[in-house]
């Protein structure tokens, strides 16, 4: 590997732990068994690979804020004038079955609830110690726990509603999407991307191991024609995926004009690892 500047390095690697910018250079390497490096091969390039997905990562979680932003209101607003304030209390709207957690056997809609119920109680906000102080062992209407419950529990929340529930299909006719089990697929690939993001994961390279299931009947723009696989196994799918719940739920949003610019100003960094390749700024989702 080959250093411009060794003391600007020194700094970097002081600071960013070894294996954590490893991932960077990994396919640079002439030999995976002696860790021989490519001609040609310069630090500065990995750092340059490294701060791109830092930056893309920030984005992204701009996405996923409107996304899970989105879904939680619509959840509150619709299922809450159909069922009350306590719907997500109401086993009836939730699918059976019966799931094993730690030797305990429950129904799913009973584990979902308990995750929300964890996550209350240790929620600092203001109006949510306010409801506890004065309605102890009370439990809060859907406009206030749901606006503490994290994506995943949004996500398994939704996922668990009867299939049959008009208000599922609608909530996912408003996200977007004309099949309500689109959307859970959806919604269980970007909160796995949110959680990469969250623990400031690398992106760069990386195999997802969730991806959302392709759109069969698109409500909005989308692609035209089947992406290759190495498309999906990589970010392109699911970048393109909350690209396009972003255009349905804040139109006129800037994200896709943000991801191009940081393409633009990082020229050098093989985007095509990424999946972004076979002229992906010709299809109609990227246009």
């Amino acid at each position: 590997m080959i250093f411009k500047n060794e003391a600007a390095a020194n700094h970097l690697l002081s600071n960013i732990s070894y294996y954590r910018i490893k991932g960077y250079w990994w396919d640079m390497q002439d030999n995976l068994n002696s860790h021989t490096f490519k001609p040609d091969t310069y630090f500065e390039d990995i750092i340059d690979r490294y701060n791109f997905d830092r930056q893309l990562r920030l984005i992204l979680f701009d996405g996923i804020e409107r996304i899970e932003i989105a879904l939680r209101t619509k959840m509150i607003y619709i299922l809450s004038l159909k069922f009350g304030g306590l719907w997500y209390l109401d086993s009836s709207i939730f699918q059976n079955g019966t799931i094993e957690i730690n030797g305990t056997v429950k129904t799913p809609h009973l584990h979902t609830v308990a995750e929300l119920t964890k996550e209350f109680n240790r929620s600092q906000e203001i109006f949510i110690k306010d409801h506890r102080a004065r309605y102890p062992n009370v439990p809060a209407d859907a406009w206030k726990i749901l606006e503490v419950a994290s994506m995943g529990c949004l996500s398994k929340l939704y996922k668990g509603l009867n299939a049959q529930l008009p208000e599922k299909s609608q909530i996912a006719q408003e996200m977007g999407f004309n099949i309500h089990s689109e959307l859970s697929s959806w919604l269980e690939a970007i909160t796995y991307l949110r959680n990469i993001i969250a623990h400031h994961s690398r992106l760069w390279s990386r195999t997802m191991v969730k991806k959302p299931n392709n759109l069969n009947n698109p409500k909005g723009t989308w692609f035209s024609s089947p992406l290759l696989p190495v498309q999906e196994k990589k970010i392109f799918l699911i970048v393109s995926a909350l690209l396009y719940m972003c255009n349905q739920v804040t139109p006129g949003h800037h994200i896709k004009n943000k991801i191009l610019q940081l393409f633009v100003e990082y020229p050098n960094v093989p985007i095509y690892k990424l999946g972004f390749l076979n002229h992906w700024e010709k299809t109609p989702i990227w246009i």
